[in-house]
């Protein structure tokens, strides 16, 4: 019992606190108080609800030295409990009290629209911005807003939702009003000027040292209504600018000025000429290849302030234009729709090509010369197959044994025999053969083009081969002293041909040829010229970019079977096979075309294509350096250098 007393003691002296009303006015007098107790006797007075949360702990000191009235006891704790780091939300009439850590995750209140809170409750405020950006305004308000209590931007919406006091509300409520103030475009009516050029020298003069993105000013070109749009954060900038277009949008004296354009893409001598039939109504002729660089096309008009003239300097690659405002502003409209980067399209060709060839040969032939040379009648002959000196026949073979084709040759040969007329030859008695070949042939070759959209071009590899095309020798009696013949040079490889045309949709309109030719080596000494064999495919064809599609091809299959035999004696069983000469080909070509075109519109893609390509080549030529010897010197073959990025 002595203890409880000891205990109440000290209690009461740490611990005091009063509540004293006067007049519909309370005297708050709270030190070193329980911050549970205080808010029982708030909740008395006010009359309100209150769930604590277990880790509320720790003491509070309120003291009022005067009276206040009723409304103002519970901001009074709310703003006390917020020093110690508490917060109150507010949800179906019961206000919760909890660490402040965890508040903003319970909390009740949300409000769409302004409207008045507690000063000390936690409250979520969406707000949605008209004019700026809510993702920008984000790091400008985060430092204003307690370290417990969150800002989000929510972009598709364009709003911000901020978990705050109530009190801070209203502060961020101000700053948001004054931030999210229209800053639209600035529309510039031009009477005179040239909107495009004013655009260029408004943009030179007021973004001249101005580092700062927020305070630059851009101006931009509206060519159907000749006007200037000015936007930019600084508003100042924007009078600066309205300013200068008033003083530089005058009217000249002279009828007509002279303007000079540089281009940045196009080719000033193609653009006249389509800039002088878009005026006239009529095609510009084709005026012939000239050294001069400046080539002048004279551009009448119907319009009453007189006709103008355009010129390209091609050196400069620029337009100068002499005409009245008027119609330069037209024409500037024009050029600066027409001078555009051209997209580029870089095209794979595939050609694949496998040859399977196989040959067979197996004959028997006979001959019998012994009686050449006697006294007496003798009777001779035999059986001979194939052309002679063609490496199988029996007779090429005893006139010069080094004429016998390939493969497996066996003879009977007593001596030699000389024939009247002839001379002396070997006397083959037999001569049986056996030949089979087989030949395999995998060729891929993958050609590739760069070009730009509607221009021509093409690749050749291959070689360059003499035909002949006419001779000039000894006619008759009469003597040419130096006998000549003439030649006409073709190519012969492979050849691709494209103009390529982009469509909407990157899709790409391809006119193509394709050329795969070769020289037959049995024809090379022939008198009349080498026979060239020959496979094209002209075609025009819409492809989808990156997407493969097949040209083309040819698949061929041939058997041939040549049997050359004694008649009766070669058509017996088996014993025939000794008076007759057989052979068989086969012969399958298959010849694939397939194609596939890339757009590339920007350095980007440039670049991954370049890079692809030359780390490939690189790796090849690292792969094909001679191996170390000690016999001979050690040198290295040549390796393209780093590519620079």
């Amino acid at each position: 019992m002595i203890r409880r007393l000891k205990y109440l003691l000290v209690l009461l002296c740490l611990v005091s606190f009063s509540v004293r009303a006067e007049d519909d006015k309370v005297t708050l007098n709270f030190v070193n108080a329980d911050v549970v107790s205080v808010i029982k006797a708030v909740g008395k007075i006010t009359g309100r609800n209150f769930l604590i949360d277990p880790r509320v702990r720790g003491t509070v000191n309120i003291v009022s030295s005067k009276p206040v009235s009723h409304s103002l006891i519970y901001p009074i704790l709310l703003s006390a409990l917020r020093l110690q780091g508490f917060a109150a939300v507010e949800s179906n009439g019961i206000t919760k009290i909890l660490p402040e850590a965890d508040a903003k995750l319970n909390s009740g209140t949300l409000l769409l629209e302004k409207k008045p809170a507690h000063g000390g409750e936690l409250v979520t405020q969406v707000y949605t911005l008209k004019n700026q950006s809510a993702s920008q305004i984000v790091p400008v308000l985060r430092p204003l807003i307690a370290p417990n209590n969150t800002i989000s931007a929510y972009p598709n919406g364009n709003a911000l939702v901020i978990t705050d006091y109530a009190d801070n509300l209203k502060r961020i409520d101000s700053i948001i009003d004054a931030i999210d103030q229209s800053g639209g475009p600035d529309v510039i009516p031009l009477l005179h000027a040239s909107a495009f050029d004013l655009a260029q020298t408004v943009n030179k003069l007021m973004n001249e040292g101005v580092a700062d993105p927020g305070q630059r000013l851009v101006a931009v070109a509206d060519p159907r209504t000749n006007s200037l749009v000015l936007r930019s954060g600084n508003t100042a900038a924007i009078n600066i600018a309205r300013n200068l277009v008033a003083k530089l949008d005058t009217q000249t004296s002279e009828s007509g000025n002279i303007h000079v354009v540089y281009l940045k893409n196009a080719s000033a001598a193609s653009l006249a000429k389509t800039l002088r039939g878009a005026l006239t109504g009529e095609a510009a002729p084709s005026a012939p290849a000239s050294k001069d660089s400046h080539a002048a096309v004279a551009t009448p008009t119907s319009t009453s302030s007189g006709g103008g003239m355009i010129e390209a300097d091609v050196d400069a690659n620029a337009l100068i234009i002499t005409a009245p405002d008027a119609i330069y502003n037209n024409l500037r409209a024009a050029i600066d729709k027409l001078d555009v980067r051209q997209a580029e399209i870089y095209v794979e060709a595939l050609v694949a090509e496998v040859n399977v060839n196989k040959a067979a040969e197996f004959g028997v032939q006979w001959q019998y010369l012994n009686g050449v040379n006697g006294t007496t009648a003798q009777a001779i002959g035999g059986t001979n197959f194939g052309t002679a000196g063609g490496g199988a026949n029996i007779l090429g073979a005893a006139a010069n044994l080094t004429s016998v084709g390939q493969g497996l040759n066996i003879g009977v040969m007593k001596g030699q025999v000389n024939i009247p007329g002839v001379g002396q030859i070997l006397n083959l008695g037999l001569l049986a053969r056996a030949l089979q070949t087989d030949a395999d042939a995998n060729i891929l070759s993958t050609p590739n083009l760069l070009t730009l959209d509607n221009e021509e071009a093409k690749i050749v590899v291959g070689q360059n081969v003499p035909f002949i095309t006419g001779s000039y020798a000894q006619t008759g009696t009469t003597t040419t002293t130096v006998p000549f013949q003439t030649y006409e040079r073709q190519d012969v490889g492979l050849m691709l041909k494209i103009k390529p045309q982009i469509s909407a949709g990157n899709i790409v309109r391809l006119k193509i040829y394709q050329e795969v030719s070769s020289v037959d080596p049995t024809t090379l000494n022939n008198a009349a010229g080498p026979t060239t064999n020959k496979r094209s495919i002209d075609s025009t064809v819409v492809v989808d970019d990156g997407q493969i599609v097949v040209l083309g091809g040819l698949i061929q299959d041939s058997v041939s079977d040549n049997v050359s035999k004694v008649p009766l004696l070669g058509d017996i069983p088996v014993l025939g096979n000794l008076f007759s000469y057989k052979s068989r080909t086969h012969n399958k070509t298959n010849l694939m075309v397939f194609l596939s075109p890339h757009i590339l519109r920007n350095a980007k893609s440039y670049q991954g294509l370049t890079t692809e390509r030359y780390d490939y080549i690189t790796g090849v030529q690292s792969k094909s350096q001679p191996e170390t010897s000690f016999l001979l010197p050690n040198v290295k073959a040549p390796v393209l250098p780093p590519l620079k990025k």
